[in-house]
């Protein structure tokens, strides 16, 4: 061989083949369909919000145009107290919601993950689906059944225990803890799902000789199951923040965000200023003030989780 170079040996195999995604290539022409669903249903829809956040865009003047306004809308949005006061209501229900979807998410998973009967730990995982498989509409309504105070059976069950009958969806504090109590009901079993599905990923070697080392469950859950549970925990806190700083469906149909201002959530005021109050422009600046706060959220949960990891 020349220059004193060895040619590399392949022993009869052909080298592989790069895939080629361009004009002429059949894989681009199967990606056509993706692309065109992701660019009308995702990108569009954020560059119009965009667009309509820099322009004064009013459904019931728009006789007098779109005019550019620059970074109006988000100043005026930034200096409203409604909007903050919204916003920390959104963060209350998150903080007070979600740590007990995960905690209770949480007991279900190691009880099913413990338990030796197959048939049993099935029936738990095709019954954990059914709320999830709910709509939000629908859940919504269920609630206004359930609180209601004529004939909802919160109040029968209250009753049982003494309480008296309560008006829960006529009471800021109760209406606020009837939204936070369908929410728990419809997501911890996909908090149990994904957790379950972390333990089912311990060796169970490595597990049967940790209970023959102690009997302490924290101690096997800490540092064995803990680093198997992580990401599933990064994946609940990610999708479940995203979805409750969007929530608008649940709550809209079950309270319409009362009483008063009570359950109105930074989703239900941005849908109230852009048709109801028919200000698009302001409306679509408060949308991307809230997908970017969701984005930041986001990595504080990549960068918190893995850190603990280390």
């Amino acid at each position: 061989m020349a220059n004193g170079m060895a040619s590399p040996v392949t022993h009869g195999r052909k080298p592989a083949r790069r895939l080629r995604v361009w004009p002429r290539s059949p894989a681009f022409w199967f990606l056509i369909p993706a692309i065109a669903a992701l660019a009308i249903i995702g990108i569009y829809p954020l560059l119009l919000a965009l667009w309509n956040s820099f322009h004064q865009y009013k459904l019931a003047d728009l006789a007098s145009g779109t005019p550019f306004v620059g970074v109006d809308n988000y100043v005026s949005t930034l200096t409203d107290p409604s909007f903050w006061q919204a916003l920390g209501r959104t963060a209350l229900f998150l903080c007070l919601t979600l740590p007990i979807e995960v905690a209770l998410g949480l007991f279900a998973a190691l009880m099913l993950h413990r338990t030796a009967l197959r048939w049993m730990r099935t029936a738990a995982r095709v019954s954990l689906v059914i709320p999830m498989a709910t709509t939000y509409a629908v859940v919504g309504l269920i609630g206004r059944l359930i609180f209601n105070r004529q004939f909802g059976v919160a109040n029968y069950l209250a009753g049982l225990i003494g309480i008296p009958p309560q008006d829960w969806l006529a009471d800021p504090t109760l209406a606020f803890v009837s939204v936070m109590i369908m929410d728990i009901w419809q997501w911890t079993p996909f908090c149990a799902l994904i957790m379950l599905a972390g333990l089912s990923m311990v060796p169970k070697e490595a597990e049967e000789a940790a209970r023959l080392e102690t009997p302490k469950w924290s101690m096997i859950l800490w540092h064995l199951q803990r680093p198997y549970l992580l990401p599933g925990l990064t994946a609940i806190l990610i999708l479940r923040s995203a979805d409750m700083l969007k929530m608008f469906d649940a709550v809209f149909t079950m309270t319409r965000g009362g009483p008063g201002a009570a359950t109105e959530f930074i989703s239900i005021y941005i849908q109230r200023v852009g048709f109801r109050l028919f200000d698009q422009g302001m409306a679509s600046a408060q949308a991307i003030i809230l997908l970017i706060l969701t984005i930041v959220l986001s990595r504080l949960y990549i960068r918190f989780v893995y850190r603990e990891a280390a």
